[in-house]
């Protein structure tokens, strides 16, 4: 006869275990699903009247007001972009190693060579050392990427592609209301992707929007995007499907109202660490250059490579405290990218994918939430985790 099974007394003495905070939250409220409401009633779901709308209100918000063109995600703007800047076969275009794929990815769609550079180890950018080193007779553009809300060298990558006669495209992905010098991110490259991702500054649930240096390069984008049309059926060029939808747009609406009081929370959560976690032993706190604005995407610190995952979980088990690690696997490190790899190391994109630890940093956090992280990361990192 089996002996009947039983359940084990809970220990009354025994603490519950947190609730997790986690390392990111999209926030959706009543005025996004009311806004999507509207455009179902209307009955015009495709790339219209929202989009549109939504192109000029980011344009005149994010911008400057320079051309603005709705893609379907910040992927298809990244691609998309370099096809309208005439990037092709042939041609090689600088980028880090140390970001998301998508960045080198969108490249080599196009029948052109990503070539891999070092990042300096400060704030994670391209290194313009780096690129000048990397610069061939075949260059046709540099791509560096504004990581974790952070703007990279501007000035010192705009002298570079002036110097070298080469094209200098921005990744603002990460970058909503970031600036170099007062100036906008997105406002000084050929052409500048920011991504609408769900867990990114502002969402459209998916999407990108992508900002031109000229109308030229903005209409070839809206062909591109298009199946290569702006009239419906005179067909100018072969392209792809990559519209947005007034769906997504009228939510971009709505998110591009509260985007800049979510900002200012972030940048108050990254205040309040900076004050607490900063002489931390083992860990380094994010540094922002004298002439950025920093929008904290997010809330990036190094700690010991060896102890890193150890970190992880002992935030996650023992204090309920989500995080992430963008990015572990530098691209030339990648099986899909590593044909691209260069002859000589990444030194310090490696260095970066081994040791940084983002915590979370997002507008929904509460005073509490703030308190719990940084007791769990004083805590963690003064048992040597």
């Amino acid at each position: 006869m089996t002996p009947p099974t039983t359940t084990p007394i809970a220990d009354p003495a025994a603490a519950p275990a947190p609730t997790l905070i986690p390392a990111a939250k999209p926030l959706i409220g009543h005025e996004e699903r009311l806004a999507v409401h509207n455009v179902l009633l209307s009955g015009m779901l495709a790339q219209g009247p929202e989009v549109a709308a939504f192109e000029r209100e980011f344009s005149e918000h994010f911008v400057a007001g320079r051309p603005t063109v709705a893609l379907n995600s910040g992927t298809s703007g990244q691609h998309l972009g370099l096809l309208a800047s005439g990037i092709g076969p042939g041609d090689e275009v600088i980028v880090p190693s140390f970001t998301f794929a998508a960045v080198a990815n969108s490249v080599a769609l196009t029948g052109a060579t990503p070539v891999f550079a070092d990042i300096e180890p400060t704030h994670f950018t391209l290194d313009p050392a780096a690129v000048r080193a990397a610069i061939t007779e075949r260059t046709a553009g540099v791509m560096p990427v504004h990581l974790y809300g952070h703007p990279f060298q501007v000035d010192a990558m705009h002298a570079i592609a002036t110097e070298h006669g080469i094209a200098l495209f921005e990744d603002a992905a990460q970058a909503h209301g970031a600036r170099w010098n007062g100036q906008p991110v997105g406002s000084f490259g050929e052409f500048a992707m920011f991504s609408l991702y769900p867990t990114k500054n502002m969402t459209a649930i998916e999407g990108g929007m992508v900002s031109c240096r000229t109308q030229e390069t903005a209409r070839r984008l809206r062909l591109l995007r298009n199946q290569g049309m702006e009239t419906q059926y005179a067909n100018e060029v072969i392209g792809f499907n990559a519209r947005m939808s007034d769906v997504h747009a009228a939510v971009g609406r709505v998110q591009l109202r509260k985007v800049d009081d979510w900002t200012h929370t972030r940048r108050s959560h990254a205040a309040f660490f900076d004050r607490e976690l900063a002489t931390l032993p083992g860990l380094t706190v994010p540094r922002i250059a004298p002439e950025a604005t920093h929008v904290y995407h997010q809330y990036t610190v190094r700690v010991p490579a060896a102890e890193r995952d150890n970190i992880r979980a002992a935030l996650r088990d023992e204090h309920g405290v989500a995080t992430g690690v963008y990015y572990p696997i530098p691209n030339h490190r990648l099986p899909s990218l590593g044909q691209f790899a260069p002859a000589h190391e990444l030194p310090e994109s490696d260095r970066a994918a081994a040791e940084v630890l983002s915590l979370p940093v997002h507008p929904s956090l509460t005073a509490g939430d703030l308190d719990r992280i940084v007791a769990g990361v004083s805590a963690v990192m003064a048992a040597g985790a």
